[in-house]
């Protein structure tokens, strides 16, 4: 009887997680749909699901219309180059943090949180100024700059809840080895904490990847990454929804095809410690 209640139970759950992640998915789905349908198809009443006119000539006019290989050039350099230029702060900060703390510890990290809860908004005309003054505007050079601090605090909070679970023994017998600081960061803190750095770097990409506020307010053509490609096209005249889908299909696809071959090492960082 306990067994066909378990049984019971995993389907039951099954079929939940399922419904759940279809209705999760269900949006990129659609948008993933409309953009082979026409325009009259996409404003349709009732849609159409599967039975209509198929057509790449979205596709086609969007890469006429817009560079799209320009500004995934664009999202991959201010993505990656941010994520990096974070991760190299954030390790040895983490680190001092997590194996080194001082009374101001959990002061500092309080305040790096709180530093995620102002509005950007909220500075966006200082920073505009400074970036104004400095020729940083419409640059790959700003646009990494502002991501990588805006990420920061999150990169480091991530990693320093991971190098908690650390034992402390690890690190105390390599320095009775005679490994200094720099050897144990490099040789033994990283390689066990791949796994937590992993899931930091990818979280971190896909937040990079997705930023529209400062990459729509600091950008325009040059350094204009995939988020200023798809506001494109909205227009005054409307927005054409059939073009918009398949500018943002091709927008994500990369990320989306990333966390889909790297889940596994991101569930992995989130939910498990650093020593099994």
């Amino acid at each position: 009887m306990a067994r066909m209640a378990t049984r019971q139970r995993v389907v039951i759950s099954t079929i939940g997680a399922w419904l759940f992640g279809f209705l999760i998915f269900f949006p990129i789905l659609w948008m993933g749909l409309t953009s082979f349908k026409t325009e009259l198809e996409a404003f349709a009443i009732p849609p159409s699901f599967l039975f209509f006119h198929w057509t790449t000539e979205n596709y086609a006019t969007v890469q006429e219309r817009s560079d799209y290989l320009h500004h995934a050039m664009n999202s991959i350099i201010i993505a990656g180059g941010s994520t990096l230029i974070a991760l190299l702060i954030a390790i040895p900060a983490a680190w001092s943090m997590a194996f080194s703390p001082t009374k101001r510890t959990k002061d500092i990290l309080l305040w790096m949180l709180s530093t995620k809860m102002m509005p950007p908004v909220g500075v966006l005309v200082p920073i505009y100024l400074i970036y104004k003054s400095f020729g940083l505007l419409d640059s790959r050079a700003g646009l990494v700059f502002i991501l990588c601090l805006g990420n920061l605090p999150i990169v480091i909070w991530m990693l320093f809840t991971y190098f908690k679970e650390i034992p402390r023994d690890i690190l105390e017998a390599a320095r009775m080895d005679g490994a200094t600081i720099g050897r144990e960061l490099v040789y033994v803190l990283t390689p066990m904490a791949i796994p937590g750095l992993a899931s930091t770097l990818l979280l971190n990409l896909i937040l990079a990847w997705n930023e529209a506020f400062w990459t729509l307010n600091l950008s325009t053509s040059s350094a204009a990454p995939l988020t200023t490609f798809i506001a494109s096209y909205s227009s005054p005249e409307g927005l054409f929804w059939a073009k918009l889908s398949a500018a943002s299909t091709l927008a994500i696809a990369p990320i989306l095809v990333l966390g889909w071959f790297s889940q596994k090492q991101l569930v992995r960082g989130l939910t498990f410690g650093a020593v099994k």
